[in-house]
């Protein structure tokens, strides 16, 4: 890269990939960037002071990599990743619940993780990040394979709970995650708790008691019993998983990372299905099922890319709570698709969860 002009303390230049490649070694790229990235995190692990929150040299996403203060222009991109998760996850609980209809939720599961695997491989290889598994610590691939379990199992527990239960009762608790992690990222990362984010987190927990007050069942249907206890272990395997990811992904590329985990966790909901017998009902499934398992895996894949790319560039304690967003897209979308009602008390419930969770931001 260029040398600071004199009295200047930074080069305001961004590289692309293969313009460093080419003047590095001379050669074409021929497409091999991986290379580069692999020496760039050399080097920020020599000069930066936190190689995973760089200010020193910045990738600067669609451009290429530069110094600090152009690179401080792209560097709240993080926030439209979290926002993008939100949106994904919410659409996949009202695709996963029409899905999971006619189907056992460990078979489910075990299905759409299938196609989260394949849509995550495939942005490691568009993103040339397959080249550095080689550089992947064992202390990074042990909290990778940990957030995978984690993420299986809160899987396996809340495709369970909203096979049992409704999508606008069942997912305020799986939300309601936030809470935990946000104590866990202070005890175990030493990110800061702002009287703000205490006050998001009284918000969050007074709304989701009030969305998930039980309701008299209606004419005919008799109520469900189990969701509850399905859809909280659901939100404590979910705080697990952030912060094994945050601790996982922070010397690995978010794609690289995201396709590791989605691996460990295809093994464990695999093995679950063959535990439980249900791999037997792999010849009735109906082509609606198919379609909205599919659907449901692609929107989960997108979700994953985005929420674990904000996460290397943003704290936990910020992005986890905007990842909650999704409530809002899955509440509009059950009420839309599924004709889920929302009473009075679950809709003041509902602001209560959303304005802790804007609390969280301050």
């Amino acid at each position: 890269m260029c040398k600071p002009a004199p009295g200047n303390t930074a080069v305001d230049i961004v590289f692309s990939k293969e313009t460093l490649y080419e003047r590095v070694w001379g050669i074409d790229a021929m497409g091999d960037n991986a290379t580069v990235a692999v020496h760039i995190n050399r080097l920020r692990e020599k000069i930066e002071q936190d190689p995973a929150h760089p200010r020193h040299i910045q990738t600067v996403w669609g451009r290429g990599t530069g110094s600090d203060l152009e690179g401080r222009a792209f560097a709240m991109f993080w926030i439209l990743f979290a926002l993008g998760s939100a949106f994904f996850a919410g659409i996949t609980a009202v695709l996963a619940k029409i899905g999971i209809a006619q189907v056992g939720s460990t078979l489910a599961t075990a299905l759409r993780t299938v196609v989260v695997l394949a849509f995550s491989w495939l942005m490691v290889f568009v993103a040339g990040s397959q080249g550095t598994i080689g550089q992947i610590s064992a202390h990074t691939l042990l909290f990778l394979a940990l957030s995978g379990l984690s993420t299986g199992a809160s899987w396996l527990c809340y495709f369970k709970a909203l096979q049992l239960g409704d999508v606008n009762k069942v997912a305020p608790i799986d939300k309601s995650s936030t809470v935990l992690t946000i104590l866990l990222a202070f005890l175990l990362l030493g990110e800061p708790v702002s009287g703000a984010q205490l006050l998001g987190v009284a918000g969050i927990g007074a709304g989701t008691l009030l969305m998930v007050a039980r309701q008299p069942a209606g004419a005919g249907e008799p109520p469900r019993r189990g969701w509850l206890v399905w859809a909280m272990l659901s939100a404590l395997f979910a705080s697990l998983t952030s912060i094994f990811g945050k601790i996982g992904v922070q010397t690995v590329e978010s794609n690289l990372g995201t396709a590791i985990r989605t691996v460990v966790v295809l093994v464990m909901a695999w093995g679950m299905v063959f535990v439980t017998g249900e791999q037997r009902q792999l010849p009735g499934i109906d082509r609606r099922s198919w379609l909205f398992l599919g659907l449901s895996g692609m929107t989960t894949g997108l979700s994953w890319l985005c929420y674990y790319r904000a996460l290397q560039d943003g704290p936990a304690s910020i992005v986890v709570p905007i990842d909650k967003l999704s409530i809002v897209v899955t509440i509009a979308f059950s009420a839309l698709v599924l004709k889920e009602k929302l009473s009075r008390r679950a809709a003041v419930g509902l602001v209560l969860i959303l304005v802790g969770t804007g609390a969280m931001l301050v």
